[in-house]
């Protein structure tokens, strides 16, 4: 019988396991022996883990082990304060997020496995923490799409839910491995929904914090034109607020300065309001349970919705019905260029360096119909499309700006407009992409509302909010004005606290 047979519990948070080795209860190299067991076993039929590296991972741990050996019990739990997921196993997302000893595909075939000599700033963070990368997960090819299906990883991601659906994209690899229960806590990024997608087709937690909130360098500025982020997708609030402390806040030579936070941490004031659902200040939230335009989406998904403006109204919010000031097209329309234009950098880049042309079998046709449309765009149409998304920001700003009896604190929305979708129903084998992403069939209908907080730059969070009744996650978004994290995590906690939900799939048990 192996170690995790005999002691399996991935339904507890890493918070958890962190304070578990930190007292003795187990150690660090267990704590990974179980985590290479579980996605040994889990991985073939789920596919969200890649790039293993089983020995580094050992390795680590047991450097770590050693480290807290000549350590008191006092000084054991000392740590947990600076690090507090001290010893736990975790994914870094498949697209380039640079880590020594972790390679990336980029969630394509073009690129094979990218090497990095340094670790990105945010990987630092998180090894500072006590956090130990193992492994990688699996994306959409080059973060393009809502599901994670690339052919670089044979077949594609599954929800651990509900096997023949898709666990969200481009993050998704994070999602399925958290809702299987290969690892506690796993990394992701969001340049159009890309955390919070996969975080409400899982079950998972996923908050896409404020633009400048997490660091990009060194090896970057900006993803997307700044459109994109990266942060912890989680099993808790506690943890997805402990990751927010121990990462947050610009690097050197960041272009964006960091929102102002709060002045305690975030884990106190989810830990508070954990303590007490009723003790959280009251808000202003305007939700919505259908598009922006009035369409009706999934009745169920419309249901939980509602169920959660009845929930946030019975703790004291203020419930407003109001749409904001924008449609659907109107978002993505200028997104969609400064989108393909940062793909087709990227692409052009790589194959320039290797000084060998491009096939036309390393990139899928959607990725392909990208770098074409992006070859299109003027410098004109490029920043005509800035110029687009700041007025829409400025719009949203007042939306979400609260003075007397006008504006809001928050918006409330579903996450999808419909259940998770069928394995291939969004597979990126359209090369038409403003097809892809506007047309009939597209996936302007299947994800409307993610992307509002990407060109905004403002923090959204995915909370689990049930399962549909052919048991599939779905999950609602809370959208707040720069910097209100910790009102999100507010909301997150009051959900926990009240209707708590389950940490993995019964696929996992």
């Amino acid at each position: 019988m192996g170690t995790a047979d005999r002691v399996d519990s991935s339904s507890f948070d890493a918070m958890a396991l962190g304070a578990d080795i930190a007292q003795g209860a187990t150690t660090a190299l267990a704590a990974m022996q179980q985590a290479l067991e579980r996605v040994a076993a889990r991985n073939p039929s789920i596919n969200a883990a890649c790039g293993v590296q089983a020995e580094l991972g050992l390795d680590l741990a047991r450097a770590l082990d050693g480290e807290l050996a000549a350590l008191t019990d006092e000084q054991r739990l000392a740590l947990l304060d600076e690090r507090p997921f001290l010893g736990v196993p975790t994914l870094l997302k498949d697209l380039g997020t640079a880590a020594l000893g972790l390679p990336s595909a980029m969630g394509s075939v073009l690129y094979g496995q990218v090497d990095w000599s340094v670790d990105a700033e945010i990987v630092t963070r998180y090894r500072r923490a006590g956090l130990i990368p193992f492994g990688r997960s699996t994306s959409a090819e080059l973060g393009l799409s809502p599901t994670s299906e690339s052919p670089v990883y044979g077949a594609p991601t599954q929800n651990p839910w509900k096997a023949g659906h898709s666990a969200g994209g481009s993050s998704g690899g994070a999602g399925a491995a958290l809702a299987s229960g290969m690892v506690r806590i796993a990394h992701g990024s969001d340049g159009g929904g890309s955390i919070r997608i996969p975080a409400s087709c899982c079950g998972v937690l996923g908050l896409k914090p404020s633009r400048g909130m997490m660091p990009l360098g060194p090896l970057k500025g900006e993803g997307w034109g700044g459109l994109a982020t990266e942060h912890m997708m989680t099993l808790s609030v506690r943890d997805c607020a402990a990751a927010l402390d121990i990462s947050a806040g610009a690097d050197v030579g960041a272009p964006y300065a960091a929102p102002a936070r709060p002045g305690e941490s975030y884990r106190d004031i989810v830990a508070r309001v954990a303590a007490d659902p009723r003790s959280a200040p009251r808000r202003r939230i305007a939700y919505i349970n259908t598009t922006y335009e009035g369409q009706a989406i999934h009745p169920e998904v419309a249901a939980a919705v509602d169920e959660a403006a009845r929930l946030f109204a019975g703790l004291g919010h203020e419930l407003v019905a109001a749409a904001p000031p924008v449609g659907s097209e109107e978002v993505l329309s200028p997104m969609l260029p400064l989108i393909a234009s940062a793909a087709a950098n990227a692409i052009d880049s790589y194959v320039g360096a290797r000084n060998r042309r491009l096939a036309a079998d390393e990139l899928q046709p959607t990725t392909l119909g990208a770098r074409e449309y992006a070859r299109a765009i003027s410098g004109a149409q490029y920043v005509a499309c800035v110029d687009a998304c700041h007025e829409i920001t400025r719009r949203i700003g007042r939306f979400l700006h609260r003075e007397g009896t006008q504006g809001h604190d928050l918006f409330l929305s579903p996450v999808l407009a419909q259940l998770p979708a069928p394995i291939g129903r969004y597979a990126m084998d359209n090369a038409d992409y403003l097809a892809y992403r506007l047309g009939k069939k597209g996936v302007i209908g299947y994800s409307p509302f993610a992307p509002l907080a990407n060109l905004t730059g403002m923090p959204a969070i995915s909370i689990p909010f049930g399962l549909s009744a052919d048991g599939l996650p779905i999950g609602i978004q809370v959208m707040g004005p720069l910097g209100s994290e910790a009102w999100l995590l507010e909301l997150a906690a009051q959900v926990e606290a009240l209707r708590p939900w389950q940490r993995v799939a019964p696929i996992a048990r």
